[in-house]
């Protein structure tokens, strides 16, 4: 068992290190690596285990190493406890390398704050930012084309599908931003009137 713990780290880890754009771009290589390459599971069970991990709060891409590791352990016979430690062994290794890049950046950032170099890029990046935050925020409104801000065929298409779901944003807005609600109590509330509106 305490082999295949290890090679459920590296495994993990290494996904952690080479896998860029979230949770949901570590699903096929999670996939790859788990169904294909070292066949701990089914396609069944893994897709059961996506489905599961989408369902539960927290970064799909964390959640599923958390339940791979777990059913790892346990098709390979071991108790429930041994699950346990492949599933703490599996979230451990997939998010270590996030953990080490943050940390050598906070210590990168705390020797170079304050030099005008430094200053001078972060002006730069932040209103990139904003715009990049911005643009997503059109995206997620309207139905767009890659190819900028011009819908396809040249229709423009609402995601949000009429105006209770613009006021039900407009509230949200103004909760957090005039009120400062906190966002937690604002994804409950918007959630029982979705509800009680549709």
């Amino acid at each position: 068992m305490i082999a295949l713990l290890l090679q459920l780290f590296w495994t993990f880890f290494l996904i952690g290190m080479f896998t860029f754009g979230g949770g949901y771009a570590m699903l096929s290589l999670i996939q790859a690596e788990v169904v294909i390459e070292h066949a701990w599971l089914t396609e069944s069970t893994f897709a059961d285990i996506v489905a599961i991990s989408q369902m539960t709060p927290g970064p799909v891409g964390i959640n599923c190493a958390t339940y791979v590791g777990y059913d790892v352990l346990t098709s390979a016979g071991a108790g429930h406890l041994m699950g346990v430690i492949g599933s703490l062994t599996a979230t451990l290794a997939i998010t270590l390398p996030s953990f080490l890049i943050v940390l050598m950046l906070v210590r990168f950032y705390t020797r170079v704050k304050g030099s005008p170099v430094f200053e001078s890029v972060m002006s730069v990046i932040r209103p990139a930012v904003v715009g990049l935050i911005g643009a997503a925020a059109v995206i997620l409104c309207l139905k767009v084309d890659w190819n900028g801000l011009v819908p396809s065929l040249g229709i423009v298409e609402e995601n949000f599908p009429d105006w209770k779901s613009w006021c039900l944003a407009a509230a949200a807005f103004v909760a957090a931003f005039r009120f400062k609600v906190n966002p937690i109590l604002i994804i409950l509330v918007a959630g029982v009137l979705g509800l009680l509106l549709y």
